[in-house]
């Protein structure tokens, strides 16, 4: 008999942000029970957690809004003790401000966070030592909004999607310096590959593009090349992806996010959106899956088995078993009509 999916997970955490809450939230990852909830600073979006430190960090890029639609960039990170679910620290990155993207070095005790520009200076990178949890360092990318940011397990090349430039920014993370711009029509999330040989990007950008625009560039996700920084490949995709995320198993998950027309707004309105997924190796298309409303955040478990989906207009994350492409669960995570879920973190007992 099949081993559940679900099976030696007890004690398995995952954390979920909520915008609107602003909370974040932590669940039993084998029964879906909600543990507790840690309130936060205003508009909370991404989560990383550091498994050496035992410590989990909340981007708040926002007074309150979204990107281009905002009353104001925050400057803060919030470092919650995920075991004893508080706030140990809130650390301001001010000037910098719009922090946003999360990737983690742990071998070199480094932890990278994007930031928005300003009219004196491109966004860039903001990099912090996770022991003192001090900045200890910024590299620019030269685009006003650097969003989502990745690096290579080697922790020598990082890579930053940017909305609206036209490029993704390749960055030198011991020298410090941006090394190359990858031509793509805008980009959202982005997965680097185990071997660092390749970088997974989600293009173009959505918010160019209303649910009838018929001379839109092709959906899906480029394929860059490590070695020729160039897109080498695209992966095709039926609507605008948001988040991508790659799992141990070598699979790629792409959200995408279908918009039906609308009388009212141009960009139109949501529609069920999908988790889709391809291999990484031969890049063909496994499968799909319906899930919540604007998909925003993907991460799945250390095995590789299961996908979690956070779907911000719905305010749910969807729980997938990766081998069936089965629904398990869909975990409920703000009031109906209020953006919701969005940044997850899975958290590991401790050993």
């Amino acid at each position: 008999m099949q081993q559940s999916p679900r099976a030696g997970r007890e004690g398995d955490v995952l954390a979920v942000v909520s915008q609107s809450g602003p909370t974040v939230s932590f669940f039993d990852a084998a029964s879906d029970r909600h543990l507790g909830t840690v309130q936060v600073l205003a508009e909370p979006h991404e989560l990383c957690f550091d498994p050496t430190q035992r410590l989990l960090w909340c981007t708040t890029a926002y007074h309150s809004g979204y990107y281009h639609a905002n009353s104001g960039r925050r400057t803060e990170l919030t470092v919650i003790d995920p075991d004893a679910r508080r706030i140990v620290e809130v650390v301001d990155l001010a000037p910098e401000h719009g922090p946003h993207g999360l990737a983690l070095d742990t071998a070199r005790r480094r932890l990278y966070v994007s930031v928005e520009g300003s009219a004196d200076r491109p966004g860039g990178v903001v990099v912090i030592d996770t022991q003192t949890r001090r900045p200890v360092g910024r590299i620019d990318t030269d685009a006003p909004g650097p969003h989502w940011f990745a690096i290579d397990p080697a922790g020598r090349t990082g890579y930053a999607t940017n909305k609206e430039a036209p490029f993704v920014s390749v960055v030198d993370l011991v020298r410090g310096t941006l090394t190359a711009k990858v031509e793509v029509p805008g980009s959202e999330g982005l997965a680097v590959s185990d071997d660092g040989t390749h970088a997974f990007v989600a293009s173009p950008y959505g918010g160019s593009f209303s649910a009838t625009d018929e001379d839109r560039p092709t959906t899906g996700i480029r394929v860059i090349d490590a070695r020729t920084a160039s897109v080498v490949d695209t992966l095709p995709t039926k609507d605008i992806v948001l988040p991508v995320h790659l799992t141990s198993t070598g699979k790629v998950l792409a959200g995408e996010v279908p918009m039906e027309s609308d009388p009212v707004s141009r960009l139109g309105r949501h529609a069920p959106g999908r988790l889709t997924v391809f291999s990484a190796d031969t890049r063909e298309q496994l499968g799909r899956i319906e899930v919540g409303l604007c998909p925003l955040t993907i991460t799945s478990s250390p095995d590789g088995r299961i996908a979690y989906v956070a779907c911000v207009a719905s305010s749910t994350v969807d729980i997938v078993d990766l081998e069936t492409l089965r629904g398990l669960a869909r975990l409920y995570i703000a009031k109906l009509g209020e953006p919701g879920a969005h940044g997850l973190a899975y958290i590991p007992r401790p050993a």
